[in-house]
């Protein structure tokens, strides 16, 4: 039979078409609860696929993939708590729309633009996974380094309206990532002789606790009358098309983005969802409403963090190298099942290879459905009181912080990032560069370290890597463009003030 036919048979039956629904709807859950996140979510089914097809065990977990990184954004519109790492930037614009009370439009963006970048990424990994799978091999960790610090131009754009505000903040997560044990030598760093704080500080408990907690906290301090949730719409409504037209540039780049960053072994869909809301910052016509409930802003986070679905499976398919955990874990179960991922699955298995991507474009249709039916379910906790409500979110979001690790130390991180987000709220510091800055510090400090061994010690030499400058290039642009605009305006104001009247 042919390959085409042959996968095309397998994604579609019985067994495979039940396990992407069961999958996908276990993934939308895991996403929705604060602190599971994909990887706990494929964790939970793994055991459950050692008896199944081959094809229908892939279903199942790329099922919770898909769904878990569309999930935690209703998390975040709902109750301002990303409900996975990946959902951090889609609080910037989805919580702001909530509290206007446009909670359905907010969710009908978010699903919608999930379903168009999982579909996009699909797309990729169908026609280019051997070139990109190939281009991401030129990546040394002079690249990553370089890519890092191209990253941390989302502070700077998330942060205009308090520059220096945000670069602090954004120093302070990239120095909270460093606590723990050194990723090079071993040795043990601002531990305190603290044996919990050895193996860092997980990022779930501080997003909860810079978004959740911090919102809590500030809303019981201020006294408010907090009966009036029922100003917010409960269901599902997507957008006009006639709303989507300007949009179409932001969302391709943003798909762009993600397919590309998702390509790259070792990064993350947290890192793609940034670098997207950053760049749809500096090109969008509406950047000044961002931050404030503006859907270009969830249309990049969204788009870009579903496009990594995909595309991180290009480097675990076609290389053996697994894009991100999550795809670490699915490679683990690959090989449970007697695949063997490598550049011979594309001569030795091709049915399979088109079986998975017909399961992919099948799990984000489903998606797409799960969002629509089941926003209105999950969102009906916007009717509850507000006084009953915030125990409620503080209990649920305690419990997911414990879950990550099991650790009571990450209860104790999440009320203690709690108190330093209500303060920074307080006070005009951004959170978001904070989140941005524990999210890239792992991978700035660790490539760069290792880049450093590789030049023998030589800064110099990093300049010397083609893609390498080039992102440093895109950088230093980036950072130096609003300086050159604001010099150019000043100059106008005196070339207009010596012009003399008519």
């Amino acid at each position: 039979m042919d390959p085409l036919l042959a996968g095309l048979a397998a994604a579609f039956e019985p067994a495979s078409l039940l396990m992407v629904v069961i999958g996908t709807v276990i993934g939308v859950l895991v996403g929705v609860l604060p602190g599971l996140g994909s990887v706990v979510g494929i964790t939970m089914v793994l055991p459950f696929t050692y008896g199944m097809p081959q094809t229908a065990s892939i279903a199942l977990m790329l099922g919770v993939f898909c769904g878990s990184c569309y999930g935690g954004s209703i998390t975040a519109i709902v109750l301002n708590t990303p409900g996975t790492p990946q959902a951090a930037a889609t609080v910037l614009d989805g919580y702001p729309m909530a509290k206007r009370g446009e909670a359905d439009l907010a969710i009908g963006w978010v699903t919608a633009a999930s379903t168009l970048g999982g579909l996009f990424s699909v797309l990729i990994l169908i026609l280019a996974a051997p070139q990109l799978a190939a281009f991401s091999l030129q990546f040394t960790p002079i690249e990553y380094f370089a890519l890092g610090i191209f990253s941390l131009t989302c502070i700077a754009n998330v942060s205009r309206d308090a520059m220096a505000k945000g670069l602090l903040a954004g120093m302070a997560g990239l120095f909270l990532a460093t606590i723990g044990t050194d990723p090079v030598t071993g040795d043990l760093r601002f531990t305190f002789d603290v044996f919990e704080l050895s193996s860092g500080i997980e990022l779930v408990p501080v997003i909860v606790g810079l978004f959740a907690f911090s919102e809590m906290f500030v809303r019981t301090a201020e006294r408010l009358d907090l009966g009036g949730a029922e100003r917010f719409r409960v269901g599902f409504r997507l957008p006009p098309l006639r709303e989507w037209r300007p949009r179409l540039g932001i969302l391709l780049r943003s798909c762009l983005i993600g397919s590309f960053v998702g390509a790259l072994p070792g990064t993350g869909a947290a890192t793609a969802s940034f670098i997207a809301y950053s760049e749809a910052k500096r090109v969008s016509p509406r950047r000044e409403r961002m931050g404030h409930g503006e859907p270009d802003g969830l249309i990049a986070a969204e788009s870009s963090n579903n496009a990594v679905t995909g595309s991180a499976l290009v480097p675990t398919l076609a290389l053996g190298v697994p894009g991100d955990p999550v795809t670490a874990v699915m490679l683990g179960a690959l090989v449970i099942q007697g695949v063997a991922p490598g550049p011979q699955l594309f001569i030795d298995q091709m049915p399979l290879v088109y079986a998975i991507f017909f399961v992919l474009i099948l799990c984000n249709i489903v998606m797409f459905a799960t969002g629509a039916l089941g926003a209105p379910l999950f969102t009906r906790v916007l009717r509850i009181p507000e006084p009953l409500l915030i125990p409620l979110v503080m209990v649920i979001t305690l419990v997911g912080a414990y879950g990550v690790r099991g650790n009571m130390l990450d209860v104790w991180v999440a009320l203690a990032a709690g108190a330093v987000g209500a303060v920074m709220r307080v006070t005009g510091f951004p959170i978001a560069p904070m989140v941005i800055g524990m999210v890239l510090s792992p991978m700035i400090e660790q490539s760069l370290r290792q880049g450093l061994v590789v030049t023998r010690g030589s800064f110099l030499a990093f300049f010397e890597r083609p893609i390498a400058l080039t992102l440093f290039a895109l950088t230093a642009a980036i950072f130096l463009w609003p300086l050159v605009q604001r010099l150019r305006g000043k100059g106008r104001g005196k070339a207009a003030e010596r012009v003399p009247d008519a």
